[in-house]
């Protein structure tokens, strides 16, 4: 697998760059540019080297036309209609991929953040075309494999409602951090290993062999929660206390999922979290779309040493090492 910058001579190239602009987008407008400013100083190095560039993402829903994004296409480059309209794109239809690589000299994937999805534009078109990844792309791979050969001491912070995802991730860093803290409707299933009454909070259902995990005394959970109406919605002042002098003690904090019920409006213990962690001094890496949103809302994207484009796609890396995007470059 090779970065962009070992691709040799781009002069009248046609380069197709798949990148990941599935923003959101009220009102015509888009609301959260993140990803599109991630992907651009890949863009702008193949127009400095010559290169005659075409640009492939998809928007959800799939009748979103990508003239919305028009005013983020560099001068001279052509984007693509949403790759969303062709069903052959989730199908991985060969033809599809076939007619995306047509008449195309070079592919290069800046789409880290859906490199998890078998689709077409993503692991069917380096099947026809000299493959490589882009600027964001590597410094993905560089910044997020750092956890794999961590600083001590490293604290690992999931949060979120989605336990099956995130589950791999802890059975995998419990043998790698030195501490997890596990928060929002994850910490719920662990609560209930513990024999604590959740009420009517969310939790999912299941044996997911979470006795060995807290049997570690690795796994550090919420002292105090907020609770409305039987529900546990958010961390309690005591633990982000707790964390802050945990986080204080830490060289390396890696950061995925809120703590609360984020999009429901607690958000109280997240942004206290991005806050903590954008004020120490420990190396830090965060990632995920509320874990986003939080310190967006809060302008603190300069505080931390790396902000993963990717949610899902940053999940399936840290468990498995790889990602179908990468294992269809190399």
């Amino acid at each position: 697998m090779k970065s962009i910058l070992e691709a040799g001579d781009l002069k009248g190239k046609k380069v197709l760059v798949r990148v990941d602009w599935n923003v959101p987008i009220e009102d015509g407008k888009v609301v959260d540019d993140f990803r599109i400013k991630k992907s651009l100083p890949t863009l702008e190095y193949l127009k400095g080297a010559g290169a005659k560039v075409v640009i492939a993402t998809h928007l959800e829903p799939e009748d979103t036309d990508t003239k919305l994004l028009q005013t983020y296409v560099p001068k001279g480059m052509k984007l693509l209609e949403n790759l969303r309209t062709n069903p052959g794109e989730e199908s991985n239809s060969k033809e599809f991929a076939e007619k995306l690589a047509s008449k195309i000299n070079i592919y290069v994937n800046e789409a880290f953040s859906v490199s998890h999805r078998r689709h077409a534009s993503i692991v069917g078109v380096p099947l026809y075309l000299p493959s490589y990844i882009g600027l964001q792309f590597a410094l993905e791979i560089k910044e997020l494999s750092k956890a794999f050969y961590p600083k001590k001491p490293f604290l690992l912070i999931l949060g979120g409602a989605k336990f099956d995802t995130k589950l791999p991730l802890l059975k995998k860093f419990i043998h790698i951090a030195d501490y997890i803290f596990v928060g929002g409707a994850l910490a719920n299933n662990f609560f209930k290993e513990q024999g604590v009454d959740i009420g009517h909070s969310l939790a999912s259902e299941g044996n997911f062999g979470l006795k060995e995990l807290l049997n570690t005394g690795k796994i550090i959970l919420p002292e105090d929660t907020i609770i409305k109406d039987g529900k546990i919605l958010d961390a309690g002042p005591r633990t982000m206390e707790n964390l802050k002098s945990i986080i204080s003690a830490s060289k390396l904090v890696l950061w995925n999922g809120p703590l609360g019920g984020y999009e429901n409006g607690y958000k109280v213990a997240t942004l206290a979290l991005a806050k903590i962690i954008s004020e120490s001094s420990c190396e830090s890496i965060i990632g995920g779309g509320d874990t986003i949103a939080s310190i967006k809302e809060l302008d603190l994207f300069d505080k931390f040493s790396f902000v993963s484009t990717g949610g899902g796609a940053m999940l399936d890396f840290l468990a498995t090492g790889t990602l179908p995007g990468i294992e269809a470059l190399k």
